[in-house]
């Protein structure tokens, strides 16, 4: 189960505020990496983040991707396998060889 990400609602600060106090903010992000809410009229509209934290989040995001990928296949194969549909190595390799027109 994923966990359940929170929110510091010392984080949340209306577009105004940021406007008037942006170096502070800025510095804030800076310092702590965590992002912040930023509402209009009093609803969240927006989230700011530090642009280095923001980078690190994404690179997770892709490898993450890429591990459920390698999961999904590697399933695909055990399933394959259990239901009987390999072949020898030697076979496939020949094949290959045959289909890229590859000569030993």
């Amino acid at each position: 189960m994923a966990k359940q990400l929170t929110l510091d609602i010392n984080e949340i600060r209306s577009v105004t505020d940021f406007q008037r106090n942006a170096k502070t903010h800025l510095a804030r992000l800076k310092k702590t990496k965590a992002p912040m809410v930023l509402t209009v009229n009093g609803s969240a509209s927006v989230v700011v983040q530090d642009a280095k934290a923001y980078q690190e989040l994404q690179n997770r995001l892709d490898e993450l991707e890429y591990e459920r990928g390698f999961i999904a296949a590697v399933n695909e194969g055990i399933a394959a396998a259990k239901a009987g549909k390999t072949r020898p190595v030697r076979e496939a390799f020949a094949e290959a060889e045959l289909r890229l027109g590859i000569r030993r």
